[in-house]
């Protein structure tokens, strides 16, 4: 394997951070590198605010759920899906702009989600460890409120960036086989069984938190019930109408 390809698989979520803070050139950088990811049709429909006040990161440690390592990790990014930026530099070169379309919301979504791990990946080639948090999706409107993110921009995730102070094991995935098919869809229940058997057995071995479960087991929560249902009303009152 080559480095890049020892570094992806390598990837762990870190949440304890040393002290060390990132320069500020570094963390440009890893910005550059994040705008360097594919994005549909040139539009980069994402914006990143770099949070720095203290205060708002312990709001936004308890908005996303009691999420500590919000607050102690060097830097607090928040990654925007954003629909204003284009939309109105069209309109300004003569369009008659449709905003709130659905499919908006998909490239602006997968946009700056691309662009995240390009900052991820280049954060890790630096020695740094990163956690992403859904849970700014917990209070989005409060999120955007706190943040002042203007109509057509939904905060999609947030990002802890630092160097790490713990070590831990890098967690399975799914083998190759259950996601890779060949020409068509194809049932793939025996990897899963063999998979879920693996990750009881990781996480019985692990250096913390051990439990007794599997990766199906710890899916239930997301199926039997409705996870964040608010988002929808939440997206269209942001603009993005589902058209």
């Amino acid at each position: 394997m080559n480095p890049v390809i020892e570094l992806l698989n390598a990837h762990r979520s870190i949440r304890r951070f040393t002290d060390r803070k990132i320069a500020p050139e570094l963390l440009r950088e890893l910005i550059q590198a994040g705008q360097s990811a594919a994005t549909s049709s040139h539009v980069q429909a994402y914006s990143v605010i770099h949070v720095k006040n203290p205060a708002n990161r312990e709001t936004l440690a308890e908005l996303a759920g009691g999420q500590d390592y919000i607050a102690t990790c060097s830097d607090f990014l928040v990654f925007c899906a954003d629909m204003k930026r284009p939309a109105e530099a069209a309109e300004r070169a003569g369009a008659n702009a449709t905003r709130g379309m659905t499919e908006q919301l998909l490239v602006a979504s997968v946009d700056t989600a691309l662009m995240a791990q390009n900052v991820v990946v280049a954060a890790e080639s630096e020695g740094l460890g990163i956690c992403y948090i859904g849970g700014i999706r917990n209070n989005p409107q409060a999120v955007s409120d706190l943040l002042r993110l203007p109509e057509h921009v939904y905060p999609v995730f947030g990002l802890c960036l630092g160097y790490p102070d713990q070590t831990s094991e890098v967690k399975p995935r799914l083998p190759v086989e259950a996601i890779l098919k060949e020409d068509y869809y194809r049932d793939d229940q025996a990897q899963v069984d063999a998979f879920d058997a693996s990750m009881r057995e990781y996480y019985q071995a692990r250096s913390n938190t051990q439990k007794d479960t599997t990766w199906s087991q710890n899916l239930t929560p997301l199926f039997e019930h409705k996870v964040r249902p608010h988002m929808r009303d939440f997206l269209v009152s942001r603009g993005f109408e589902m058209k």
